[in-house]
C-alpha cells in the first residue's frame, strides 16, 4: 500500500561527458628569492625580537596576577576585621 513507485530508468545517462582535449597543464613554481647573510641575519634578529617581547609580555601578566591575588587577599583580610 504504501510502497514507492521506482522509475523505469534509475537515473539517466549525463547530458554532457567530461573528455579533456589538451593535455594536463605544466605547473610552474614559484621564483626563487635571493637568500644572502643580510637576508639571514635580518629574519633572525626579528624572530629574537619578537620572542623577547612574548616573553616580556607573559612576564608582565603574570606578575599582575600575582599581585592581584596579593591585593585581593589583604583587602579580604581587612574587610574581616
Amino acid at each position: 500500500m504504501f510502497l514507492p513507485k521506482y522509475p523505469d530508468s534509475p537515473t539517466p545517462p549525463p547530458a554532457h561527458t567530461h573528455a579533456p582535449t589538451d593535455p594536463a597543464p605544466v605547473r610552474r613554481g614559484l621564483p626563487s628569492l635571493p637568500v644572502d647573510q643580510k637576508t639571514v641575519a635580518t629574519v633572525l634578529v626579528a624572530g629574537v625580537v619578537l620572542t623577547a617581547l612574548l616573553a616580556a609580555v607573559a612576564v608582565t601578566a603574570i606578575s599582575l596576577a600575582v599581585a592581584a591575588v596579593v591585593v585581593r587577599s589583604l583587602l579580604r583580610d581587612q574587610y574581616r576585621r
